[in-house]
């Protein structure tokens, strides 16, 4: 049987691998031909997408991992690749996020068909996607970090498709910074681990041949924090995604909010849970934990006051990640205690919530994206009323929204509520800081969920709803079908993984087994799989098939009782009352105004700049001829934090450009004396 498996992944991996190959070699045969170039690259990537779902499916019912390894000439390099459950699933999430945006792609990349090229984007799409799967399964600390640069170079490159712009270039600069940082503490970490196994292999790094003391693990867990929390985009490392995201094409930003981040999540687990065996003091889990609560709270308040849908997102994404860091936090926290069985829990919530943020955060994105496709601005201040003018885009928008305001019959309802039960389970630790903290996590959690549902009431209530607001709005139209097929598909992902949690736990399951040393589907499943249940029934429980069954059967109810004795119907169209006046659209919310209530109960954190002008009539100073509102948040971590690092060391360039005089002499002058001291060393 376990032969059989073998064959099947391998043939699905060198197939998955070949397309994916097709896809960036294929696209620049075409020169010219624009539309052939998009139909080959991201048909091929929609391609590969689908052998990556088979191939992630096929690693969580394997019995055993399926490992290959191809030795290389330079020394600690081996191209090793093993694919466990945990690879598995990662794979399964980036294959899904992929497939949508490959054929989302084939209906938005036409907007930039004579401005950009189409075959270098299509060939850059396909090894971005094979980068991110090479990551989760690459079996060799060299290896990884080679695939790992290569994702993060290609993912630049794609951010800087309008390069003729400067806010893109800056955006792609910034990105480019941040994740080389990032780089530069992953291979700290790695290297730590080569101190004691003396070699860069995973397996090597799972069993040492000198464990690592005390001092060397916790140095290991920090740089590993840092490293892969820079990419995941905790705060404050989470900078470079409000520049980045916007700026990049809307089905990149759909992969890398989606699944790029989630990269990270995947190392942090593996290097905490595997390679580290779980072994770890609780302090850990509470730095997780604290991490996690900061970014999902200050994630969502940054969220709530912009007003360029994309750069919302983005912000939104950093607090996503923090309620996954929370469910991971608490999950180290009950592990360091012996828990396994509530470890287990936090782990199984912190993974439901990283394939459900894929879905529904891609969805948003791409929705963002044909938004911007049909009204040519990412300004929310410029729609309005677009729900009749794209319907379908409304549709698979409103399901995104909420999801991700964790709202019920939809897929962040589910994952949320098992951080939030990981959470009160509390009461079992034995010391008392660690029951009071949990509990406060919670309350900040639920603090955050009411932010969300604010946040994206605004996004979707004044995109869509009301009166346009610009000639953009009047006029847009509906996206094209294959723009609306990728999102269908994660819309329908987003009401699966909410209705449907007794196929996905079990799968998660098998995931989190290997992790934690214990299986606990059949304790989180009650009533025949119909309910959740956090390991103990009487605790607390749900069930979200029921739980959709009776709203649906409210609201049947309900017209049906308005078709019993209401009478016939009777159509009437009129003017919302209006106080006897016109409305126009400039008597609307405007984005700014909506959230004003939360910007001044939270000045101290946003402190915002507002100011206004008035220009007054020259035959009266009564009367105002004109009035400039302006309003901006200061950006805190880059004004405190970021800004007097890059002070420091423009000094201290300026200061080395003395070095730099023009003379050849003075050059050579400088190899000599280096040459000098290298041979004194040597000596």
């Amino acid at each position: 049987m376990f032969e059989d498996h073998t064959a099947t992944m391998t043939f699905l991996l060198v197939g998955l691998l070949a397309i994916y190959m097709a896809g960036i070699i294929l696209p620049p045969c075409f020169p010219g031909k624009p539309r052939i170039q998009n139909l080959v690259a991201h048909g091929l990537a929609a391609g590969a997408g689908l052998a990556g779902i088979a191939l992630g499916l096929a690693g969580l019912l394997a019995p055993e991992p399926w490992t290959a390894s191809v030795e290389s000439t330079i020394p600690f390099l081996t191209f090793a690749i093993r694919l466990d459950p945990l690879a598995s699933f990662f794979v399964l999430t980036i294959s899904v996020v992929g497939l949508a945006a490959s054929i989302f792609a084939l209906g938005y990349v036409t907007e930039f068909y004579g401005r950009s090229s189409i075959a270098a984007m299509g060939s850059l799409f396909n090894g971005f996607l094979l980068s991110m799967t090479l990551v989760v399964i690459a079996d060799n600390g060299f290896f990884f970090l080679i695939v790992w640069e290569l994702m993060s170079l290609l993912s630049y490159f794609l951010v800087v498709t309008e390069h003729q712009k400067a806010d893109v270039r800056y955006a792609g600069l910034f990105y480019l910074i941040m994740t080389h940082v990032g780089t530069m503490f992953i291979m700290l970490t790695f290297l730590i681990f080569f101190q004691g196994a003396a070699s860069f292999s995973f397996e090597a790094f799972r069993h040492p041949e000198q464990p690592l003391p005390g001092g060397m693990r916790t140095l290991a867990f920090l740089m590993a924090l840092l490293g892969f929390g820079a990419k995941a985009g905790i705060m404050p490392l989470h900078v470079w995604l409000p520049y980045a995201h916007p700026a990049a094409p809307s089905h990149v930003s759909a992969l890398m909010s989606g699944v790029m981040i989630k990269t990270a999540i995947y190392a942090l687990i593996r290097v905490y849970f595997d390679f580290l065996g779980g072994q770890f003091p609780w302090w850990w889990g509470f730095v997780v934990l604290l991490v996690g609560t900061t970014s999902a709270l200050l994630g969502v308040m940054y969220a709530l006051m912009e007003n360029d849908l994309k750069r919302l997102l983005a912000f939104s994404s950093v607090e996503n990640i923090g309620i996954i860091l929370l469910g991971l936090g608490a999950a180290m926290i009950f592990h360091a205690y012996g828990l396994k069985e509530l470890a287990a829990l936090g782990l199984l919530a912190a993974l439901y919530h990283t394939i459900n943020h894929a879905m529904f955060k891609g969805l948003l994105f791409m929705g963002a994206g044909s938004l911007l496709y049909a009204a040519h601005t990412r300004n929310m201040e410029e729609y309005g009323g677009l729900l009749r003018r794209m319907p379908w885009t409304g549709l698979f928008f409103l399901i995104g929204a909420i999801s991700i305001s964790a709202l019920p019959l939809a897929n962040g309802f589910v994952s949320e509520w098992l951080v939030f039960q990981t959470l009160f389970l509390s009461l079992q630790l034995p010391a008392l800081f660690l029951k009071l903290m949990l509990p406060i996590a919670a309350a900040l959690l639920a603090l955050t969920g009411v932010l969300a549902l604010v946040c994206f009431a605004k996004a979707f209530g004044l995109s869509f709803l009301a009166l346009p607001r610009s000639s953009h709005a009047r006029h847009a139209k509906e996206v094209p079908m294959a723009m609306r097929i990728g999102m269908g598909l994660l819309a329908v992902w987003c009401l699966g993984l909410g209705l449907a949690p007794m196929i996905v736990v079990p799968r998660l399951d098998r995931v989190i087994g290997p992790l934690t040393g214990v299986s606990i589907s059949d304790k989180v499943l009650a009533l025949d799989g119909w309910a959740l249940a956090p390991v103990n029934v009487q605790f607390s429980s749900i069930s979200p098939p029921m739980l959709a069954a009776m709203l649906i059967a409210c609201g049947l109810l309900g017209l049906f009782l308005a078709f019993l004795f209401g009478g016939h119907l009777v159509k009437r169209s009129y003017k919302t009352w209006g106080c006897g006046i016109n409305l126009s659209p400039r008597m609307e919310y405007t984005a700014t105004g909506f959230v004003q209530p939360i910007k001044r109960v939270f000045s101290t954190i946003y402190q915002p700049t507002i100011k206004l002008e008035t220009e007054f009539l020259e035959e009266s100073r009564y009367f105002a001829k004109r009035r400039r509102f302006a309003f901006h948040i200061e950006p805190v971590f880059e004004k405190y934090l970021y800004s007097p690092v890059v002070h420091v060391f423009m000094r201290i360039a300026d200061r080395l450009r003395i070095l730099q005089a023009g003379s050849l002499h003075l050059y050579l002058a400088y190899i000599f004396v280096t040459l000098v001291v290298l041979l004194l060393f040597a000596v």
